[in-house]
């Protein structure tokens, strides 16, 4: 009897640790922050894109919204695309100051690179595989996806986004509506992404429309990202955040049928 109680007791322990172990690898929230490099983006432009989420990660405001979450800590991994992505930084654990810091700091030291074509499709298809990847596990899964032009590579960005959306991931988006005359921008990018893109619960996007909106815009999103509060909820103190109504009646290809018209000439 004792010897089966004794038994008992080890198993107990050792499901214990197990269970502790396990733990560890819970977070508030799995982040993928995938950065749109294609060849439309200026080199200065991807530079202040970069430098607006190596400052972000340095802000005390971000910090305390990490810790404020039921958990305390998030994992985040960081993808730069264009036709195709790649992944920058791996699935990191961020949890305060210091491994925020750190995180700031490994990505400040990649080099930058540019990557022909715009393929939302890709980027998202990619990220997707990044989740089923990660070590860790999310109470929640965002993509949080830039770009400053339509999908004009693989399928479809909607078709995309529906499958990304059915595994329970939200996709969020930052818009880049830089002044440009280039043959691959268009000027309505915001409802382009609002109706072809984003999605999910609580889903939103944020426009930049100047250069000097990156690192507030990039820092705003990120928060909203991490704290995962209704959207409508917001205070109005949040000027790039815009609440995503689905409606009908957008034209989803514009990207494609601007690739195709330029290959036909």
């Amino acid at each position: 009897m004792k010897l089966h109680c004794a038994l008992l007791v080890c198993v107990g322990l050792l499901a214990g640790s197990t269970s502790a172990e396990r733990s560890s690898f819970d977070v508030d929230l799995e982040l993928v922050l995938a950065v749109d490099v294609s060849y439309s983006m200026e080199i200065d432009e991807q530079q202040l894109q970069r430098q607006g989420y190596v400052d972000a990660f340095l802000q005390p405001e971000l910090v305390a919204a990490i810790r404020s979450g039921p958990i305390g800590r998030i994992a985040v991994t960081y993808v730069e695309w264009g036709g195709s992505a790649v992944q920058v930084l791996p699935w990191t654990l961020i949890d305060g100051v210091d491994t925020a810091r750190q995180f700031s700091e490994t990505l400040q030291r990649q080099p930058t690179r540019r990557i022909s074509f715009t393929s939302i499709s890709n980027a998202l298809a990619f990220s997707r595989h990044l989740f089923r990847l990660s070590p860790f596990r999310g109470v929640r899964r965002v993509i949080d996806i830039s770009g400053d032009g339509p999908n004009n590579s693989g399928v479809p960005a909607p078709v995309a986004r529906n499958s990304t959306v059915a595994q329970g991931i939200v996709i969020d988006g930052l818009p880049i509506l830089l002044p440009r005359r280039d043959l691959e921008s268009i000027p309505d990018l915001d409802a382009y992404y609002e109706h072809c893109v984003i999605g999910g619960d609580g889903a939103f996007l944020l426009k930049v429309s100047d250069t000097s909106d990156f690192g507030e815009a990039i820092l705003s999103k990120l928060i909203v990202e991490i704290r995962g509060p209704n959207v409508a909820r917001l205070q109005r103190s949040e000027p790039f955040v815009r609440r995503v109504d689905a409606k009908a009646g957008y034209n989803c290809f514009v990207g494609e049928e601007m690739q195709e018209r330029r290959i036909g000439q």
